[in-house]
Formats: C-alpha cells, sequence, structure tokens
C-alpha cells in the first residue's frame, strides 16, 4: 500500500518515497521473517504462546524481532521510519494531507500487531509446561549471522539514509523525465 501510494501521487517525491519503501520492506520484512523461522526451528510453532517469556530463551533471536517489528512500526533510527517519513513528506508536499493521517494510522495499527507479538515477548512468563515448556537452544548461527546483518542493516540505513534516498531520488527523477517523453 506504501509503494501504490507514492506511485500515486504521481510525483518524483512519490515516486522516490515509493523506491525507498520497497527497499526499506524488503530489509524489515526479511529480518522478521527470518526470526520467525529461527523461532519456529526451535519451537516448532507460530502459536503465541511458544513467544512467552522468549526474550530469555532465544535472546539473540528475540531482540532481532523486536528491533525488526520497531522498523515495521516507524521507530526513530530505523528504515520504518525513513518510509514513512519520505512517504509523508511526499504526500504532504502533494497536498495529500489525508493520505498523510493514513500513513500515521497505519503506523498505529502496527503498532498493535507487533505489540501483540512483543509484549507477551518480553513480559511474558516462559510456559512450565506443555509443548512449549523446557529449555530452548538459540537458533544456530547459520541462521543469527544473516538475521542480525538484515536487522543490522534495518538500523544503519535507518540512521543513514543519504545513500538510498539518493539513489531513490535519482531513480524517480530518470523514470518521471522518461514517463513525459513520450
Amino acid at each position: 500500500g506504501y509503494m501504490l501510494l507514492g506511485i500515486a501521487l504521481a510525483t518524483e517525491a512519490g515516486v522516490a518515497a515509493a523506491l525507498v519503501h520497497v527497499f526499506n520492506h524488503a530489509l524489515m520484512k526479511a529480518a522478521l521473517f527470518m526470526a520467525v523461522g529461527c523461532i519456529v526451528l526451535r519451537l516448532g510453532s507460530t502459536r503465541l504462546p511458544a513467544y512467552y517469556g522468549l526474550i530469555r530463551r532465544m535472546p539473540w533471536t528475540a531482540t532481532a524481532f523486536l528491533f525488526s517489528g520497531l522498523s515495521l512500526v516507524g521507530v526513530p533510527l530505523t528504515v520504518g521510519f525513513v518510509s514513512k517519513f519520505y512517504l509523508l513528506t511526499a504526500a504532504f508536499e502533494a497536498g495529500w494531507w489525508p493520505a498523510g493521517l493514513l500513513i500515521v494510522a497505519s503506523s498505529l495499527l502496527a503498532v498493535a500487531y507487533v505489540g501483540r507479538v512483543a509484549f507477551p515477548m518480553l513480559l511474558g512468563t516462559p510456559p512450565a509446561e506443555g509443548p512449549y515448556a523446557g529449555e530452548v537452544k538459540e537458533a544456530p548461527l547459520s541462521m543469527l549471522v544473516p538475521l542480525w546483518v538484515m536487522t543490522a542493516a534495518n538500523i544503519y540505513f535507518g540512521i543513514s539514509a543519504t545513500f538510498v534516498g539518493d539513489v531513490a531520488e535519482a531513480a524517480a527523477a530518470a523514470l518521471i523525465i522518461g514517463g513525459g517523453a513520450s
């Protein structure tokens, strides 16, 4: 939806915002899916009760999941914030303030669905009995290293957004100029 919104603005800033979000969305979702893959490997489930107290059982995986979730929400210093900032700026420049309000509303919605997993992960008590009880090993390094590379990229490109932004702006300018020449 964010990508289509940026394109629908039909401005260089909107197309650049869409392109920035393509890159940033890939980083956010890849890290989240990798974290869930680590959890499923060790717990054999995606059910919420398996996640209770996971920060104490699989701290590296859970922390990566939390950072990626914060990025999805759009917390500053993450790529999610950069994407939403570019989109908000483009929407307001184009006079599409209702679209800007929808971007903010969707971020608040993301707080709800990321929080639904994050709070039990952080504050929940690990199950004492049942299929998710017992000691759980951290994911193997062959999974943790790529997970943390993606998580670090979420933070790095959230702090240093100029490279991605510059490339996206140049591409948007070429696309807009190229599209109007026919």
